[in-house]
């Protein structure tokens, strides 16, 4: 080291042995009293498509094929996790760490609103504080054993993703989508992001892509015709699933029964994320 140091090694040419070494690694460990074996977070270009109906499904047709399954509401300023599970009680904690809610068939829930004191009180806070927080629901709470981690993020590409993407062990993404030709150009920047981050893309999901009439069973394309395919197809991913505009579904989450509906639609996201555990 040159008596003329500063320790400053990012402005400074020199080589030395005493050089620093530039942080590369950002992941953080979670709560010690937590094990969970895989994390799914899952995505969108833009809000307003479903990704937190997505989310909510998935956990639960996860937790029905017997999964210990948590969710991560990383939706800081918009979240709706705990809307949709019927719950209301605040989240507890001890010395050791804070303990997530248990929804009515026993999924873990942490989410922003669980630790406001009116779910109806606006967060205004900003980036980094956002940021600071969804990395504490990760290292402070005490999930225990978890099989499968939902992780709902906000909309588009900005901080919390990033963040999510850099400080958590992400074992795959799910991009959510609609049909419109607007939606599929900003999804893909969603996959760039993924991409250029290295992170798996387990595949697409196309929400309100028909609507199935009642009477005569026939579909209708309400929204034009998809073109999510193409998008899927340059950039080597599946569409793994397309859900329909169904009223019930979202009478079920205004209602907090999400936990009620049925999953068949979710049959094919579900085998495909088990394989993950082989």
């Amino acid at each position: 080291m040159s008596e003329n140091c500063n320790e400053s090694c990012s402005s400074c040419s020199r080589e030395c042995d005493s050089r620093k070494e530039e942080q590369t690694d950002f992941l953080e460990r979670p709560h010690p009293q937590s094990n969970i074996k895989k994390v799914i977070g899952v995505i969108s270009g833009k809000g307003g498509v479903g990704k937190s109906l997505v989310t909510s499904m998935l956990a639960v047709t996860m937790n029905r094929r017997n999964h210990n399954v948590a969710i991560l509401d990383a939706d800081i300023t918009g979240p709706s996790i705990p809307k949709a599970f019927g719950i209301t009680e605040k989240a507890g904690g001890s010395s050791y760490g804070v303990l997530p809610v248990k929804s009515k068939t026993g999924i873990e829930i942490m989410s922003i609103n669980l630790l406001l004191e009116n779910t109806t009180d606006p967060v205004v806070w900003r980036g980094p504080i956002i940021s600071g927080t969804v990395k504490q629901f990760w290292t402070d709470v005490i999930w225990g054993d978890i099989d499968f981690m939902f992780i709902d993020m906000p909309p588009g590409t900005g901080d919390v993703p990033l963040t999510v993407f850099q400080s958590i062990p992400v074992d795959g993404i799910i991009v959510v989508t609609s049909p419109q030709e607007l939606v599929s150009m900003i999804v893909e920047k969603a996959v760039k992001m993924a991409e250029s981050m290295n992170i798996p893309i387990i595949g697409i999901v196309e929400n309100m892509s028909y609507f199935k009439c009642p009477d005569c069973n026939k579909e209708y394309k309400i929204f034009g015709e998809s073109k999510i395919e193409e998008a899927a197809k340059a950039h080597g991913l599946n569409v793994i699933a397309k859900l329909p505009i169904d009223s019930k579904i979202s009478s079920a989450c205004d209602k907090g029964l999400i936990e009620l509906y049925g999953d068949s639609l979710f049959v094919n996201i579900a085998e495909i994320l088990e394989k993950m555990e082989v």
